[in-house]
């Protein structure tokens, strides 16, 4: 028993390595700031993450067991101790290299460190792996720690991302799976025939023990974070490979469906915050709260204690409780609605660096449209210039749904519910923001603050049609009154005839502009007995029945008015009579009708205009949005489809765009939004098409490409974008972001699996990295 004996030295070292340790647990932050940096990683470790939250300064020695320079992660570890450090890319350390690390704190899932300077002191050897069982990484025992697994490879898939490659495997452990990156790989060793060999194979990996993180900085997974392809050891082959299994009936692959599941059973108690009969219910209990799938359908209350059990498990990137039993205790203890606006929902890392996934919250907003659907109610809502949804699900009872709440677009109300973030299955916290639903559990959730506003474009139609059957009253009582004025009546129910047709025309958007206003001016002179009449638009046009020489004439003219007082005309409509003939007495009075139909004929069109550009663009950048570039992605698929064609597609996003914000304020990081956008647009071609996918998320689409070549020289000329500092008032800003390609029909035939291989590929720059520690 080597390891049973120790010298009095060693045993004294320790005690002072012990004492020193808890000297600065006991120290407060003010007093340890003013001693000088810490020197240890326990003694970092063993920071509350309030103090870690100061970035109290750090200066400590370790191993590197794992950095990747193509990104920031690296992992320090220091005999029986290991830290997360954010690095800087592309500096010249490797694995075994004995590194002086000088940095401050940072409070995330444990405290870590964001490095300032990283010195390598000498080389040598990595530290001994310890053995780690699936129990030890999923309790986070061993975390950043180097580890080994045993495990059987259940995918084997290579990544492309910049031009570097990866192999991401999928490993079962006996209790549960774990994902595992290689970085660093030989290009020329990593290609298919060696995923391929791996799959099923029982191997050995060594590697920093990561993690998979939810918004709210709950271990979801286990990562291991792999060196290189040497610490990947084929301890025994598949016993057939996957090229040698014979093909089997498609309805018949359920056969050789197998699970052994020992997810032990827990017990959780919270309020109920949401109820859906047969389908799920929501516990909260102070900052946490859970989605619990259950199939009970009994009557529970929200607002009473109640408490679940049910097994582990992750839903769409967050934790769940599954098949659950729930218990409604009976007590009433209500949890009070967490006040919030739109951006500390659709921020990750909102609330002293927890989300709000699952929450209880209330919001205000503005309502844009209500829908029926058949399973649930849908309000879509505006808030501070971004959208969101509100969602009531129909019980499953259909006898007795409740009438629909009805609710005039533009009225501002406040709904209060569980906020559901949107992230297609994933979960990615170093995403600055991200959609996200309110579900609501009745109407009774709703709050009605104050009613639309009276000018509206449905209110301006309503009263157009008013006046307009008016108008036609009066035509007909004038008819029937004065008869010995027929031609005068007829003359005037055929100008409202024309001028019906002329309001059908606005609000038709397939019809011209230029075509409704010279049939607005064509309607001005037969009101004024073929006078000449036309129309003059501001920066624009000039439309209708013009003089060749307007000099012999008596000119008057009608400024048409812009619907906000404060703003210059819209245009100005003139009128030409013979100087030698009598003024009209309906002369003004014709020209202001032209004026107001020709402002209401552009009004219209330009606020159609505006709502047609804001669902296809960016408010921000004004590039355009996740719609426009789905829908130009599907028409690309069928060109491609048709001409036997390829395509490319560039998923980019913005490193560190929560500091960002959190340094420099949420202007600074509209600013440095818009600049990204810039920069990458310039790069483009002018067939080629930049999205915003929303938060600091961007697609591009490259409809003429030849090669995987050119799509990732492409990709690297995008990359270069953020080479350059971006300058704000204070100082610059160096930006990075991760970036993931997929080639049409090599990485996928459909939108969908584009769009998965792309951010696959950017997930593995993402999640390979500790970037998701905010």
């Amino acid at each position: 028993m080597p390891h049973a004996t120790c010298s009095t030295s060693h045993l004294r070292t320790s005690a002072i390595t012990l004492a020193v340790v808890m000297a600065v647990v006991l120290i407060p932050a003010s007093a340890r700031a003013a001693t000088g940096p810490l020197t240890t990683i326990p003694s970092i470790r063993a920071l509350p993450l309030a103090e870690a939250k100061t970035g109290q300064p750090v200066a400590f020695e370790g191993t590197v067991t794992y950095y990747n320079p193509g990104d920031v992660d690296l992992f320090v570890q220091n005999g029986g101790h290991a830290i997360y450090v954010e690095s800087k890319p592309g500096q010249n350390v490797l694995p075994g290299d004995q590194v002086l690390v000088h940095g401050r704190t940072r409070a995330s899932f444990h405290v870590d460190v964001v490095g300032e300077s990283i010195t390598v002191l000498r080389h040598g050897a990595l530290p001994k792996a310890m053995p780690a069982d699936f129990a030890q990484l999923i309790r986070a025992e061993r975390d950043c720690m180097l580890v080994s697994v045993r495990a059987t490879v259940r995918s084997a898939d290579i990544m492309q991302v910049n031009g570097q490659r990866y192999l991401y495997l999928r490993l079962l452990m006996h209790g549960g799976y774990v994902d595992a990156t290689v970085a660093n790989a030989g290009q020329d060793q990593l290609n298919g025939a060696l995923a391929k060999s791996l799959l099923d194979a029982e191997v050995e990996i060594t590697g920093a023990d990561s993690g998979v993180f939810d918004s709210k900085m709950q271990l979801i997974g286990a990562l291991l974070e792999v060196p290189s392809l040497a610490q990947v050891k084929v301890l025994k082959p598949a016993a057939t490979s996957a090229d040698a299994l014979p093909f089997m009936p498609m309805d018949q692959i359920l056969s050789a469906y197998s699970v052994i599941d020992q997810t032990q059973r827990v017990r959780v108690q919270g309020t109920i915050t949401y109820y859906q009969p047969g389908a799920a219910v929501v516990l909260q209990n102070g900052n946490s709260s859970l989605w619990i799938s259950t199939r009970t359908s009994k009557p529970m209350r929200v607002g009473d204690l109640a408490e679940a059990t049910g097994f582990p498990d992750e839903r769409s990137g967050f934790l769940a409780l599954n098949d659950a039993e729930v218990h409604d205790s009976g007590i009433y203890k209500p949890v009070p609605p967490q006040p919030a606006i739109w951006r500390d929902l659709a921020d990750w890392s909102s609330g002293n660096g927890r989300g709000h996934q699952n929450d209880l919250v209330s919001i205000e907003g503005n309502v844009v449209a209500e829908v029926r659907e058949e399973s649930q109610d849908e309000f879509d809502l505006v808030a501070d210039g971004k959208l969101f949804n509100a969602i009531y699900r129909h019980p499953p009872d259909e006898d007795h749904l409740p009438p629909p709440r009805r609710i005039p677009a533009g009225t501002r109300i406040r709904v209060t519910g569980i906020c559901t973030l949107v992230q297609g299955g994933t979960s990615d916290p170093s995403v600055a923001e991200v959609p996200f639903n309110i579900l609501l559990r009745s109407f009774n959730d709703i709050a009605v603050i104050s009613s639309p506003p009276l000018m509206t474009v449905g209110n301006l139609t309503i009263v157009i049609g008013v006046l307009f059957v008016l108008l036609l009253i009066v035509g007909g009582r004038a008819l029937v009154v004065e008869r010995r004025v027929r031609y005068q009546n007829a003359e005037a129910a055929y100008s409202e005839r024309r001028r019906g047709r002329i309001l059908e025309d606005i609000n038709n958007s397939s019809r011209p502009l230029a075509e409704v206003i010279e049939q607005i001016t064509d309607l001005g002179c037969f009101k004024l007995h073929a006078a000449a009449c036309w129309c003059q638009v501001t920066d624009g046009a000039r439309l209708g029945n013009i003089p060749e020489n307007p000099s012999p004439f008596r000119v008057i003219s009608e400024a048409i008015p812009s619907r906000n007082g404060n703003s210059a005309p819209l245009g100005t409509v003139y009128a030409a009579f013979d100087r030698q003939a009598k003024p009209l007495d309906n002369e003004r009075e014709a020209l202001a009708m032209v004026a107001n139909l020709a402002e209401l004929a552009i009004e219209t069109r330009r606020l159609y205009s505006d709502l047609v550009h804001r669902s296809k663009f960016d408010l921000l950048t004004d590039i355009h949005n996740r719609f426009s570039l789905e829908s130009y992605l599907d028409q690309l698929i069928s060109e491609a489809r048709q001409n036997a064609g390829i395509f490319g597609l560039v998923y980019v996003d913005l490193n560190d765009f929560k500091q960002v914000n959190d340094l420099h304020g949420h202007h600074v990081g509209d600013q440095y939004l818009r600049e990204a956008a810039a920069r990458m647009k310039r790069q483009l071609r002018p067939h080629d098409m930049l999205a915003r996918l929303g938060g600091d998320e961007f697609a591009v689409l490259l409809p003429e490409i030849h090669n995987r070549l050119e799509l990732e020289e492409i990709a690297q000329r995008l990359k270069s974008c953020f080479d350059a500092p971006f300058l704000n008032e204070d100082h610059p800003i160096d930006g990075s972001a991760s970036f993931g390609t997929a080639l049409y029909p090599e990485d996928g035939i459909t939108r969908d699996s584009l769009l998965r291989a792309a951010d696959a590929a950017m997930y593995v720059d993402k999640h390979s990295s500790r970037t998701a520690l905010g």
